[in-house]
């Protein structure tokens, strides 16, 4: 009994955990280092150390990429808890007065786009501040940040549009989307597939239709993505979409295709009066994250 209280076991290093971390959510050590700063061959060193003091392989690797082993699947939970506890002790002491919550509102698209990432990476930088998301149509967004009911908005607006005190981030390409082999673009009136009113894609759409002479009908009508995507892969409709989103069994169609063009639209942020720092450094990682974006 003496002994087991004497044996003193080994303290896990939070810099190698954050290289373990890297490597679990990238699949690919190359990768990994570039994340933490190091060379692979340091990575490599860094993940032997731990796999020695834990006595169990963690990772089982094959020529292209690497996957957690159940033992590693385990680590992966304490260490991610175990990162998070150190940057809120720290954040604590070195950063008192960021806190509290910041309002964030975005349509669908961003929302599932963007958001994500920089929302992982700020609770990693500012862990006692609070993001509550809301997504929702980019003129609603934009009028809760007027009314102080929302800190920041990340909105859409057509290029040339006046965007009323926000500052444009991006710009992308609107294209008309159709599904692979698909016929619906060859019939008339033209079906298509559309967001509700406010959505400055229909808007958009709509006119360039109505401008080129094209009868059309509205088949289908969604708030959401998922749905419009739906839409499209059973060729009931087309629909305008960002060029980004068009993959997989989605193409992209245009003048080729008697359809006309729909130009490209903005990806702005708004961001409330006086605000506080804690929005002020949610506003920069949206910044951050749109840079070199295209």
């Amino acid at each position: 009994m003496n002994m087991m209280l004497r044996h003193v076991l080994p303290l896990l290093e939070l810099d190698i955990l954050k290289t373990f971390v890297a490597i679990a959510e990238t699949g690919n050590f190359t990768t990994a280092a570039e994340t933490v700063y190091r060379t692979p061959s340091a990575v490599s060193m860094q993940i032997k150390k731990l796999e020695e003091t834990l006595g169990c392989v963690l990772f089982l690797r094959d020529a292209r990429s690497v996957s957690l082993t159940p033992k590693g699947e385990v680590l992966l939970g304490f260490a991610r808890r175990m990162l998070a506890l150190n940057n809120e002790a720290v954040s604590r002491f070195l950063l008192p007065d960021m806190n509290g919550v910041v309002r964030v509102g975005a349509p669908e698209d961003i929302g599932e786009r963007i958001l994500p990432e920089v929302l992982k990476r700020f609770s990693e930088s500012y862990p006692n501040v609070t993001v509550d998301v809301t997504i929702g149509n980019s003129i609603v967004m934009r009028k809760r940040v007027d009314e102080h009911r929302m800190d920041i908005a990340l909105f859409n607006s057509m290029a040339g549009e006046n965007t009323g005190g926000g500052e444009i981030l991006v710009s992308e390409k609107l294209v008309w989307a159709g599904t692979k082999c698909g016929t619906a673009h060859t019939r008339a009136p033209l079906p298509i597939s559309m967001w509700e009113d406010g959505c400055v894609w229909r808007a958009n759409a709509v006119e360039q239709l109505t401008q080129s002479g094209r009868d059309f009908r509205v088949a289908f009508l969604s708030a959401h993505t998922t749905g419009q995507r739906a839409a499209i892969q059973a060729d009931l409709a087309i629909a305008p979409l960002p060029r980004y989103l068009v993959q997989g069994d989605l193409v992209a169609l245009g003048e080729a295709e008697g359809l006309p063009e729909l130009g490209h639209y903005n990806i702005g942020l708004q961001v409330v009066d006086n605000a506080s720092a804690p929005v002020l450094a949610v506003a920069e990682h949206v910044r951050t994250a749109f840079v070199g974006f295209q």
